[in-house]
């Protein structure tokens, strides 16, 4: 019996798959109809037609979906490829060179915009990103300002440079009349 001659069972396993399919796919994480696409692949590759179609089918549908998941398991994405999760190649010792170059930059641009700022707010926030890991107190006492004050002036610094960045970053706004 030719499979793809019996449009009777085509079309009587076409729902049934569909919604099988749409049941596993998800625990699978493959989207549904690709799900599908395997399963009917598979059922023509069948060489007799099965018996009990639709256990066939719904056993099947299992399968792929088990078959998608170990193949997710292993799949890597393609920019993880090389590196582990420091951002190191597991063979050398240090990073990408692209990684190196960005980091470096947007350093450089997060400390030229500290300097900016106004009033102590540098020297504050040289003192909260300090590699020394200051306390609260300590900051306080090498600023000459009272711990208390420490907590809404760092929130103004912040603010204030939260906007100097947002500025630089914006979108350039258009000139001219607008179409």
């Amino acid at each position: 019996m030719d499979l793809l001659k019996d449009t009777d069972l085509l079309n009587e396993l076409g729902p049934l798959l569909s919604a099988e399919a749409a049941a596993e796919a998800p625990g699978a994480g493959v989207d549904a109809a690709d799900l599908e696409q395997a399963v009917w692949v598979r059922l023509l590759e069948h060489d007799p037609v099965p018996v009990e179609p639709a256990r066939w089918l719904r056993r099947a549908v299992r399968a792929e979906a088990r078959r998608a998941r170990r193949r997710a398991r292993r799949e890597v994405p393609y920019g993880h490829r090389h590196t582990s999760e420091d951002g190191r190649r597991p063979g050398s010792g240090g990073v990408e060179p692209e990684d190196a170059l960005m980091h470096g930059e947007e350093t450089r641009a997060l400390r030229s915009a500290v300097a900016r700022l106004p009033g102590r707010c540098p020297e504050l926030m040289r003192a909260l990103l300090s590699p020394r890991d200051l306390t609260y107190r300590e900051i306080a006492g090498e600023l000459g300002i009272s711990q208390g004050s420490l907590g809404p002036v760092r929130s103004r610094c912040l603010g204030c440079l939260r906007r100097m960045l947002a500025s630089e970053v914006a979108a350039p706004r258009l000139r001219g009349r607008e179409r």
